[in-house]
């Protein structure tokens, strides 16, 4: 893979793509602290085949993306504790300023819409790219993510200490282990991944960046966001959320009331699946997210017939 760079909302991203430019586009959104790479290039390569360009880009403080810079250390503690007393929460930058990055993308592109397509934060910053500029959006596939509802089933605190802890870089050792670790716990039961391949991108993605601010940051801004369901009510556009019953980081609650906040919205639960895209379903994935567009494209057309009429 080479990586390319563009300009979007002020901030310089790498991305790369895959398929004919001519081809409607499908922008994919990676979730927390998690390099483009996690999109797998199978996907990628498949929804390409389906006569599609594919873009994937990492999110600013992410991968070989712009980073942001603070004053001080960000305490994830103090600002969760202040989340659940009600209390504000300032953060370096917000969702909604992702999803302007997002929107950015498709500008240095000259790209007028495309299909959104996010994993777990990138589920939410496709919600809010689908509610706040509808004139950009095709369609939503929301995977693995939540509404923001506060009374909704969160993660045990033994995976949420896990998911805080962020080992050394410098010792490999170390790092593979704790990633691992967290894998098995918060991977597909029924999908696991061959130890030997899962280990090589681990350590492909360490060797490719590690950004443990941006980590910290992007949390912060997922506290930030709060219950994003009124901005959920005012989607319009063909929407799919798919989400794994096995999911122990966002449980399989935050897919169901994401879909039941979005009118017309479809909702695919898949048994044994966890917190991440095994290799097993991507042939299923692709055929989800490419139904999804292609309905997008024919309601579309349906619209402008009868605006002709």
């Amino acid at each position: 893979m080479t990586d390319k760079y563009l300009m979007a909302n002020g901030l310089r991203l790498a991305y790369d793509e895959f398929g004919d430019p001519k081809n409607p586009a499908i922008v994919l959104v990676m979730g927390l602290g998690t390099q483009m790479t996690a999109w797998p290039e199978a996907l990628c390569q498949g929804l390409a085949e389906n006569g599609f360009r594919v873009i994937r880009f990492d999110n600013r403080d992410i991968g070989l993306s712009q980073q942001i810079e603070t004053k001080k250390p960000i305490s994830i503690i103090k600002l969760v504790l202040r989340s659940k007393l009600g209390l504000s929460i300032k953060t370096p930058y917000t969702l909604r300023d992702m999803a302007a990055d997002a929107v950015g993308v498709l500008d240095f592109l000259e790209i007028d819409s495309a299909h959104w397509v996010g994993a777990s934060m990138g589920g939410m910053i496709s919600q809010i790219v689908a509610a706040q500029y509808p004139e950009r959006t095709l369609s939503l596939t929301s995977i693995m993510s939540t509404s923001g509802n506060p009374s909704l089933p969160q993660a045990s605190l033994r995976i949420a200490k896990q998911m805080v802890t962020r080992p050394n870089r410098r010792n490999e050792k170390a790092y593979l282990k704790h990633s691992l670790e967290t894998w098995a716990i918060i991977g597909s039961p029924d999908y696991p991944p061959q130890r030997k391949e899962l280990s090589e991108r681990i350590l492909a993605s360490l060797r490719r960046s590690y950004s443990p601010n941006g980590y910290t940051h992007q949390m912060a801004a997922i506290l930030e966001s709060g219950d994003r369901r009124h901005l959920l009510r005012k989607i319009k556009t063909p929407t799919q959320v798919i989400h794994g019953k096995a999911d122990v980081l966002v449980p399989v609650e935050g897919g169901i009331d994401t879909a039941e906040n979005i009118k017309g919205a479809t909702l695919e639960l898949i048994e044994g699946m966890g917190h991440d895209l095994p290799a097993q379903l991507i042939p299923k994935f692709i055929t989800l997210i490419s139904d999804n567009c292609r309905l997008a494209t024919t309601d579309k057309s349906k619209h402008k017939k009868a605006a002709l009429k």
